[in-house]
């Protein structure tokens, strides 16, 4: 695939909470730096995300006494899964992975900093109603070609990557850039809808 001048790369949530001994670990999560390093230095334009969460999210199982985390819960904005305690705003855990190797970067979207509204998409908070800013960044930059890589394939990823579509972008999500928490079930539902929006599925050899 060649790539265009009006392509990003979109880094997802590589950070040391979901890196292995961190508070959320996704399993190999560290195995998508080499990769991501490498796409980077092919893409002159690239985004990165970072969640932000306040000590107190309403993600968070410690919010809900009595709760545990990974359990689902109703919230004025729908289904919620409760995650421990990740990503605390000015903590270490929040940093980016100190291998990540992206200097040329554009822009951090900081997602989830809403104490009351989870976010996984880099486009929209999980209320659907939220704007993050980076469709408009997007359009007025003449982007129209979106890759997406990081943290977590099955949550953020895969939000982003639906989200990225239904804002008319055409969006491939590069699988060995990723790696999936895979929460029962969830790394083959966030395939099958990625595959039903016209997401598309590349790896790094494909690239230049």
């Amino acid at each position: 695939m060649r790539l265009h001048q009006d392509d990003v790369l979109l880094v997802i949530d590589v950070q040391q909470d979901f890196l292995p001994g961190g508070a959320l670990a996704v399993p190999d999560g560290d195995a998508v730096i080499a990769p991501i390093n490498r796409l980077a230095r092919a893409f002159e334009q690239v985004v990165i995300t970072q969640d932000w969460h306040p000590l107190n999210h309403i993600s968070f199982a410690a919010s809900h006494p009595g709760r545990a985390a990974f359990e689902t819960i109703d919230l004025p904005y729908g289904r919620q899964v409760l995650w421990p305690v990740h990503c605390v705003q000015g903590t270490s855990g929040a940093d980016l992975a100190s291998a990540l190797d992206v200097p040329h970067a554009q822009l951090i979207i900081r997602k989830g900093w809403h104490a009351d509204i989870d976010s996984y998409s880099a486009f929209m908070e999980a209320d659907r109603r939220t704007p993050t800013g980076l469709a408009g960044y997007l359009r007025e930059h003449g982007f129209t070609r979106v890759f997406v890589t990081g943290l977590a394939t099955d949550f953020c990823v895969a939000w982003t990557a639906l989200d990225g579509r239904a804002a008319g972008f055409e969006v491939s999500v590069i699988e060995d850039a990723c790696r999936a928490i895979d929460l029962d079930g969830s790394m083959a539902r966030a395939w099958q809808k990625m595959a039903a929006a016209g997401v598309r599925r590349a790896a790094t050899p494909a690239l230049p």
